[in-house]
């Protein structure tokens, strides 16, 4: 083989690597997308100290359902429309704010900090049950009727926001 058959195939062997190499990459979703408040020009315009502000605002992503379970006894299948979970969360926030020596000369920012709870939820799902028995023998393998029967699994909501309040020298 020439070395310039060698040298090609090399190259070409390793632009495939790379191309491999970038496209194996994982990606990686973010649990919050920062947003951050430019008041600088406002700053400016007053001729003040305004407060900083910045925000998170969490991305929802959904979870997989638990599927139907059969039961015996039954036409049709416990959770027929299953509780769909969303994982997400609250919204953060993160205010300082200059105040003009309020509480004495050591005090002249305030600052509330709420970071962005996890959230997590179930969404509501019905159990309904069909207006007739399941076949029996001492019917003949018919079916007999009775009252149809519904029930209502109800939403499930679960967070533990928290904030933190600071008054200080320049925070």
């Amino acid at each position: 083989m020439k070395s310039t058959t060698r040298r090609t195939l090399a190259a070409v062997v390793t632009g495939v690597a790379a191309a491999v190499g970038v496209s194996a990459a994982p990606a990686v979703a973010a649990d919050a997308v920062p947003v951050p408040v430019p008041l600088g020009g406002a700053e400016t315009a007053l001729g003040m100290e305004l407060p900083e502000v910045t925000g998170e605002l969490p991305v929802p992503t959904v979870g997989a359902p638990e599927g139907p379970r059969y039961v015996e006894g039954r036409l049709l299948p416990e959770r027929t429309l299953p509780q769909l979970p969303v994982h997400g969360g609250l919204p953060g926030a993160d205010v300082r704010q200059p105040v003009p020596h309020v509480l004495g000369d050591d005090f002249d920012h305030a600052a509330l900090d709420a970071p962005a709870a996890e959230l997590r939820t179930l969404a509501p799902g019905l159990s309904p049950d069909a207006p007739l028995t399941a076949p029996g023998a001492d019917a003949l393998g018919l079916p007999a009727a009775k009252l149809p029967e519904a029930g209502v699994a109800a939403p499930v909501v679960q967070s533990v926001p928290m904030a933190d309040l600071g008054i200080g020298p320049g925070l």
